[in-house]
């Protein structure tokens, strides 16, 4: 394998988590909410996998329980954003600490233990003599097709169907979403708990197939990046693909530029991945600076309902 071909798959090895958790932030802004939890809820995603998954040796368990705890996360976040009126990026940002502090509690038992069973690969021995393709997708595991499957879905869904253009409406305008008999609170509900659920399904993916072990803080501000790549995609699921593997391939350049050569400090390889995330939307705010920027328009707005007569 040369090397462009081993930077596209470990690429696409870094990149599937930011994807899964770029799409759940993508559901969440785009009913209204900003979510800044995200790195909180992908590190309890990733402990409470490993903990089902010891307790239980199933990696299907494993992934529902990280699911679920990034729901409940989420359903946390939607009752203070929601309900409560408060300021959604205290909130985010208060799920971040809580998530960081908690799972680091919680793994210590595991920590540098490795994990007793992966997630499945899908073999397809007819790509495998295509080149590049072959090695790329001919023995992929169960979340990296499950992840394209989530952004074809999720395209469709946003652009296609009545309940994406309810989506979309309580996004850009609540009281014209509610005026036409949309229930604009129950939206928002559903889509924040369910951006959290893809969140903590990306934490399980780190521990599962990226590092198969658990490590304090493992996610090494990933979750920031995901919530970077969500403005870079402009808020669409397609987008968010090509971005996520956009990062991940920064990512894996580090490392493989420290298998070639130790002229470069490895600290500073390390920060590639988040320079370039700066200078990306850097550059992108400038080339779309007279276009409008595809952000929802209640954006971190909380919605009071008017009392009707």
């Amino acid at each position: 394998m040369d090397f462009t071909t081993a930077l596209l798959v470990a690429a696409l090895s870094a990149g599937t988590p930011l994807l899964f958790a770029a799409l759940g932030g993508i559901l969440s802004e785009r009913c209204g909410v900003i979510f800044l939890g995200t790195e909180g809820v992908m590190l309890m995603g990733a402990v409470v996998s490993i903990i089902a998954l010891s307790r239980t040796g199933s990696w299907q368990f494993a992934i529902v329980a990280s699911m679920a705890v990034g729901a409940s996360l989420g359903l946390l976040h939607a009752v203070l954003c929601v309900t409560l009126k408060a300021n959604q990026t205290v909130s985010g940002m208060a799920i971040t600490l809580f998530g960081t502090g908690l799972s680091a509690v919680l793994g210590k038992p595991f920590a540098g233990l490795p994990v007793p069973s992966g997630v499945p690969n899908i073999e397809l021995p007819w790509l495998e003599p295509i080149p590049v393709l072959g090695d790329l997708f001919a023995g992929q595991n169960v979340l990296v097709w499950a992840s394209f499957l989530l952004v074809a879905v999720l395209q469709l869904y946003i652009y296609r169907t009545s309940w994406g253009l309810n989506l979309r409406a309580v996004g850009d305008s609540p009281s014209s979403a509610d005026a036409m008999g949309v229930r604009v609170a129950f939206v928002r509900y559903g889509h924040v708990i369910a951006g959290a659920m893809l969140m903590g399904m990306a934490g399980a993916y780190l521990v599962l197939v990226f590092s198969p072990n658990w490590i304090e803080g493992m996610t090494a501000g990933r979750g920031w990046i995901a919530v970077a790549l969500v403005i870079f995609a402009r808020w669409n699921p397609v987008r968010a693909l090509l971005g996520a593997y956009l990062f991940g391939a920064c990512e894996a350049l580090g490392y493989r530029i420290q298998t070639i050569t130790d002229a470069i400090p490895p600290y500073f390889l390390k920060m590639l991945p988040y320079v370039i995330t700066i200078v990306v939307l850097m550059l992108l705010g400038w080339k779309n600076r007279r276009k409008p920027s595809g952000q929802p328009q209640a954006l971190g707005v909380p919605y009071y309902r008017e009392e009707r007569v």
